[in-house]
């Protein structure tokens, strides 16, 4: 899998990479540390992110979830 990585002058970083489908994932990691937007594609608009904002501590709990789809499936 190739994640790509663009600055983004002013903003920060944002690490992208396409799955399976076709679809665009990435994070935006901004300057300063402690935000970061998880962001993907939208359907209707391929020119258009969508994201959602995270702390620091949110990050760390998804990337948790993720990591560990055991300790995801026991939560429900």
């Amino acid at each position: 899998m190739k994640i790509e990585r663009e600055s983004l002058p002013g903003i920060g970083v944002r690490h992208t990479f396409a799955t399976a489908h076709g679809r665009r994932i990435g994070i935006v990691e901004y300057h300063g540390g402690g935000r970061r937007d998880v962001v993907h594609d939208d359907p209707d608009d391929p020119d258009r992110m969508v994201s959602l904002t995270l702390t620091r501590t949110e990050a760390i709990a998804l990337a948790t979830l993720l990591a560990c789809p055991e300790l995801a499936a026991g939560a429900a």
